[in-house]
């Protein structure tokens, strides 16, 4: 029987700090230094905060009541955050000087489909909207809402980092997509738990019974 082929870690950690980002550089793979606020940096890390969001979203999910619904929910979350570390990764590469192809964790047009798929998947069990729906409700919505706006930032900075540099093909894209991902979840989680969205009422009247004396 032949043994399985072991991958090739595409990291490897040992000691936590180097102490060589003491005068405001960074590494990229490869070895190529840049400031820690240039924009490549800027995208990495916003896309690194955005999987903390999503983390956050996992656990208030694991607080609820155990079903398939949830458990299914969280499986893709976990394949969410997997193919963020991927996008930074991939966004971590000096456009210059690439590592072989089989070394990169890139963006794919199956990984955009993947979201398509399953944003229509839970929008087929959803009501028309006719409004844009208030942030909030329970904390994995909110939450969910914050990924929203922050995946957005995030997008926003690849945009302009690619205007200066490379940045992969279909990383914008897959961006793009989960940002209305993470809406299609919001309202997938109030529907499922049946809670009612407050939507937006345009030039809403002055609310004059705020008083509590």
């Amino acid at each position: 029987m032949d043994k399985p082929i072991k991958k090739k870690p595409i990291v490897k950690i040992g000691k936590v700090y180097t102490k060589t980002g003491d005068k405001g550089e960074t590494s990229l793979v490869g070895g190529i230094r840049i400031a820690k606020d240039h924009p490549r940096m800027e995208a990495i890390g916003t896309v690194d905060e955005l999987n903390s969001l999503v983390g956050l979203v996992r656990t208030f999910n694991g607080l609820k009541a155990a079903s398939d619904r949830r458990d299914k929910f969280d499986g893709i979350l976990q394949t969410i955050q997997q193919w963020l570390f991927d996008l930074g990764h991939e966004l971590a590469i000096d456009p210059k000087n690439p590592p072989k192809k089989g070394q990169i964790a890139e963006m794919t047009d199956e990984k955009v489909q993947w979201l398509e798929e399953v944003m229509d998947a839970m929008n087929e069990e959803l009501e028309p909207l006719d409004s844009f729906v208030l942030p909030g409700g329970t904390p994995v919505n909110a939450f969910l809402h914050q990924c929203r706006t922050v995946c957005r930032r995030a997008e926003r900075v690849m945009v302009t980092l690619s205007r200066q540099e490379e940045v992969g093909p279909r990383a914008i894209a897959f961006i793009n997509r989960l940002s209305d991902t993470f809406f299609v979840f919001s309202r997938w989680v109030s529907s499922t738990l049946g809670e009612d969205e407050v939507l937006w009422n345009p030039s809403s009247s002055v609310n004059k019974d705020w008083k509590w004396k």
